[in-house]
């Protein structure tokens, strides 16, 4: 056996990669967290037939590991209106959270996306969908039109700010670029000295 093969370099990591962790944290940092009474929580595993001692992702039933947001909350680099509250989370597991990220649950559950409950053959699909439907009409939520909350110099502060750090990381990755291939330059004198 060839022992390349069994060789696995690690992705190759740039500054602007981290590009849209950048703009969820500015999303998430103006964004009310609201915790939900025991009894709301209860209502929630009620309509998602879901066991609190054994908690399964409402999407396709493995262990559930986090709660995710059932509509998301940043949209096109800016907040949707939807909030970190009990009528806008479900239980998930992290395929599923990563796999849906910032799509419609509806359509990305019966997508072909990488680790959709569709595309990983989950059973009983469509009772989740129903469960799911069920839990997004109790909930009711409107979002909330933040920019007419917020004082407008305040707010355009904010995204403002957003924004250069972004440009910043595009300056920093060119920057990086030039150090990455000194060092390598620098390695392969080295190596053939």
């Amino acid at each position: 056996m060839n022992p390349l093969k069994a060789f696995q370099m690690p992705k190759q990591v740039n500054i602007t990669a981290r590009s849209s962790s950048i703009t969820n944290s500015f999303v998430n940092g103006i964004i009310p967290y609201i915790y939900p009474t025991e009894s709301e929580v209860i209502k929630v595993l009620k309509i998602l037939e879901l066991n609190a001692d054994n908690l399964c992702c409402a999407y396709c039933g493995d262990k559930s590991t986090e709660w995710d947001h059932l509509r998301p909350i940043v949209k096109n680099k800016k907040p949707t209106g939807y909030i970190s509250d009990i009528y806008n989370l479900v239980p998930a597991c992290g395929k599923c959270n990563q796999s849906k990220g910032n799509k419609l649950w509806n359509e990305w559950i019966v997508s072909n996306a990488v680790l959709s409950p569709k595309t990983r053959g989950v059973a009983d699909l469509e009772g989740k969908i129903t469960r799911l439907s069920v839990y997004e009409k109790w909930g009711n939520v409107e979002p909330i039109d933040f920019e007419n909350i917020i004082e407008a110099e305040i707010w355009e502060e904010h995204w403002s700010n957003c924004d250069r750090l972004h440009e910043d990381m595009k300056k920093d990755q060119e920057l990086a670029a030039v150090i990455k291939q000194k060092i390598k330059d620098r390695m392969d004198y080295n190596m053939n000295e």
